[in-house]
């Protein structure tokens, strides 16, 4: 792989690293799901003018909306107004044991003993971090877990849609799901026209961030780096994106380094490192927190 890829996906990398510290930052002064409405409205203008989509496609992107859309981004959203970045850094990749169990389950995919082994440390370093004295409650905690199980059920879905551009699917998806959010905000959340008038420029310009870096741009040099190197050989470096994720939250948002975030993060994180390492070509090839995708993409 030349210097320039390796850049390339350094760069990627450190955009998902910091996705977590940026959310953060918006949800202090958004409402969560009207920050994940307004994602969405971004999104889906910048790519459903220009991007269209087979009918075929259109039920099981409508699926991907709720699973994807609502389920995995709306409850992470939510979450992340109350634990830290650090711990939804962490806890977001539960998407790829939960991925790998349904994958068994209902593809019939053989686990073998170094998976089983790689689903064991995941969940038994989630429970470490459920033991966190910080965590205000145990409900972000389970909503960060659906969250992730949410991806789970996406990068199932994303199969039937393979024939479809990934930035056209992740458009249509941000369309589909934009009413669904903006009918949660509308039910679970108030003052959404006061936030949006009185929000700083560092909330509007995370939202920007998380839209347009984050998504758009990162998703699209993935795309163009799985296009021209084996998924094995730049898959495993989606392992330094929660790392990078911690030291971000814990340098920028002063959250502390507690040993359950630290023993309970690297067990996690070596348990989703066994099972990418051994799923090989068929591993999930995005981290949770941005899009889901299985199998080879195209470029």
């Amino acid at each position: 792989m030349p210097l320039r890829d390796y850049v390339l996906i350094l760069i990627v990398i450190a955009i998902w690293g910091l996705n977590f510290v940026l959310i953060k930052i918006g949800v202090a002064e958004f409402p969560p799901f009207l920050m994940t409405s307004l994602r969405f409205a971004i999104v889906a203008a910048c790519v459903v003018p220009f991007m269209a989509v087979p009918w075929h496609a259109m039920r099981w992107l409508v699926l991907l909306s709720l699973t994807f859309g609502s389920l995995h981004f709306g409850l992470l959203f939510a979450a992340l107004q109350s634990v830290d970045g650090s711990t939804g850094a962490i806890l977001s990749q539960l998407g790829v044991p939960f991925s790998t169990l349904l994958a068994a389950v209902f593809l019939r995919d053989r686990l073998g003993p170094w998976r089983t082994a790689g689903l064991v440390l995941a969940f038994f370093g989630a429970a470490v971090l459920a033991g966190e004295p910080r965590l205000p409650a145990v409900g972000p905690f389970v909503l960060l877990v659906v969250s992730a199980f949410g991806w789970a059920l996406s990068n199932m879905y994303i199969r039937k849609v393979a024939d479809v551009h990934p930035l056209a699917v992740t458009g249509w998806i941000s369309l589909l799901a934009l009413p669904q959010t903006i009918l949660w905000s509308a039910v679970f959340e108030d003052g959404q026209i006061a936030a949006m008038r009185d929000a700083s420029w560092m909330a509007w310009g995370a939202l920007l961030y998380i839209a347009v870096l984050a998504s758009m741009l990162a998703y699209s040099l993935w795309y163009h780096l799985l296009g021209k190197h084996p998924v094995n050989h730049v898959v495993p470096f989606t392992l330094l994106a929660p790392v990078l994720g911690v030291v971000a939250s814990a340098v920028l948002l002063d959250e502390p380094l507690t040993w359950y975030k630290l023993i309970g993060g690297a067990l996690t994180i070596a348990g989703v490192g066994t099972i990418l390492v051994r799923q090989g070509r068929s591993a999930p090839v995005v981290p949770p927190e941005v899009e889901p995708v299985a199998g080879t993409p195209r470029s």
